[in-house]
């Protein structure tokens, strides 16, 4: 074999030497240029996904204080109609004691004004007594004085008696006023109350009746449309929005981990591809 030859199988062998490697760097840079563009996509989701979990967890934070905020109307107007439920208890109450006692008072007048009669009667006789002994004094010197001073004692008694007792019948008559006017005003608000207690659990006073008959669809419309309805539906809706951004929360937060977990994994190999690459650069210009 001449020397021509051997040089041009050295020349051929250094050629291909250095288009395998020409190739492999290549294939590298192109292994690079795919998990580069792998570690960008991974963190677009991830910035993608951080944006949507910081709005959510918004959300959750509003959702979270109106839930709050339902749940404490809801407690309340269940305080409120508990608290009207025991005044309607005490009104009643109160109207059966003070007609019990309005009752007793008209016992009382007429007790009063039988005795009124009794007494004017007797003052009557008393007085009568006391001319009939005050003239027989005038031509019956016999009659003693002490005797006139009883009677006319008496007389004045009689007739301090019957005025006191008047004044009893006064005051009488002015408790039994007084009564009509408590019963009145214990009926009045009886009547409210019981007007408010319908309104918060029934939303009509007129047709809460309807609780108490067959016709349910009634019933139903009538607490549907009850303030303690509302709350309570408003509470039901609020905490099923709450539950809902929970769960979109969660899922975000476990998609954004996956992302993260990904993104993580991509940057690793992109790092060891460009570190791989580097060296086959430098081999390659160390030949």
């Amino acid at each position: 074999m001449n020397i021509e030859t051997l040089y041009q199988q050295s020349l051929n062998t250094r050629y291909g030497v250095t288009e395998k490697k020409k190739q492999e760097l290549d294939r590298l840079t192109q292994e690079v240029l795919n998990a580069n563009g792998s570690v960008q996509e991974y963190q677009a989701i991830v910035d993608s996904l951080t944006e949507k979990l910081t709005k959510l967890q918004g959300q959750l934070a509003s959702a979270q204080a109106n839930k709050e905020q339902a749940l404490n109307n809801k407690n309340s107007v269940d305080t409120v109609i508990d608290n009207a439920k025991n005044l309607m208890q005490n009104s009643k109450i109160v109207i059966a004691e003070i007609s019990n006692a309005n009752g007793d008072i008209k016992d009382t007048a007429k007790q009063v004004n039988s005795l009124i009669n009794k007494l004017i009667y007797a003052a009557e006789i008393v007085n009568k007594l006391a001319n009939l002994i005050i003239r027989k004094k005038a031509t019956n010197p016999l009659i003693s004085n002490e005797l006139i001073t009883l009677v006319t004692q008496s007389q004045t008694d009689a007739n301090n008696a019957v005025a006191l007792t008047l004044v009893a019948l006064e005051s009488v008559f002015t408790s039994q006023a007084t009564t009509l006017e408590s019963t009145a005003a214990a009926e009045l608000e009886d009547e409210q109350v019981n007007r408010l207690y319908n309104l918060l659990v029934y939303g009509d006073m007129e047709l809460a009746q309807a609780t108490n008959t067959d016709d349910s669809s009634i019933a139903t419309q009538i607490n549907n449309d009850s303030i303690k309805s509302y709350l309570y539906e408003a509470y039901t809706i609020t905490s099923a929005m709450y539950e809902d951004v929970l769960t979109a929360v969660n899922d975000t937060t476990s998609q954004l981990n996956n992302a993260k977990a990904s993104l993580s994994k991509a940057q690793v190999k992109l790092a060891s591809l460009q570190s791989g690459l580097a060296a086959a650069n430098a081999a390659a210009l160390a030949s």
